[in-house]
């Protein structure tokens, strides 16, 4: 009987991501690996993923998927493999005004597959802050804000960074959210999101029209979602670019 998915799920593996500037940054990432096993493999093949990520552990990075994979399809002599990698990314940001550096947290994937479908997609999970238009236009004073997360995915031609991808999809929110801020901060970040009122749909479609106009990304989707601050239930947004 042909095996359509054998390997290893979920586990815990400490990794080295390249930094735009060169330097490599320790992280533990989430990871399930396996293969399309043929019928006539027989032996076990859990030893052979993890003696793959151990060779690749201290450098591991969308340009290094397609070599990971390719070692885990001859050495099983599958028909196609598979990879989907999550960790924390750190990048050291400064307060708006005061300058303080602080490390914001990103979730990012790497999700890779070679055989009959090959593909690679990058992806990141953005924290931002929205404020919705309509509370302000009806209020008078203040409105209602919210922190969002904005999930974007894409796939490219050539290499994109982390850090530029984030950056990206942080321009597209009402406000930018830190891990640490100064009374003059908190008021810029509250002014600058007043000043900047978004829906989820204005959010996702700004982060489309900067993916579109991207010249290494050939297909993306985004979605948000905003955890309303007066509502029970998110705001949710999507949208693909195939449907675009």
């Amino acid at each position: 009987m042909k095996l359509t998915a054998v390997g290893v799920k979920d586990i815990k593996f400490p990794v080295s991501i390249r930094e735009k500037s060169g330097a490599l940054q320790e992280t533990v990432a989430s990871i399930s690996l396996h293969a399309d096993i043929p019928k006539r493999y027989r032996e076990t093949c859990v030893s052979t993923f993890i003696a793959v990520l151990n060779k690749h552990q201290e450098d591991i990075s969308v340009n290094i998927l397609t070599k990971l994979l390719l070692e885990v399809q001859d050495e099983l002599q599958a028909e196609a493999a598979h990879l989907e990698m999550t960790f924390p990314y750190f990048i050291a940001k400064k307060a708006p005004v005061s300058q303080t550096k602080s490390l914001m947290e990103y979730s990012c994937t790497f999700t890779g597959s070679i055989g009959e479908d090959e593909d690679f997609m990058l992806s990141v999970r953005v924290p931002v802050t929205t404020l919705c238009p309509c509370s302000k236009e009806i209020s008078s004073v203040g409105a209602h804000n919210q922190r969002a997360e904005i999930n974007l995915n894409v796939k490219s031609t050539g290499f994109i960074w982390l850090e530029d991808l984030i950056d990206m999809v942080e321009k597209a929110a009402s406000s930018e959210v830190y891990a640490l801020l100064k009374r003059p901060d908190e008021k810029h970040v509250t002014e600058q999101a007043y000043d900047n009122p978004m829906f989820v749909e204005d959010v996702v479609r700004k982060v489309a029209e900067m993916a579109k106009l991207h010249s290494d990304i050939y297909w993306f989707s985004v979605s948000v979602e905003s955890f309303e601050s007066i509502h029970k239930h998110s705001a949710y947004a999507y949208v693909d670019s195939n449907d675009i």
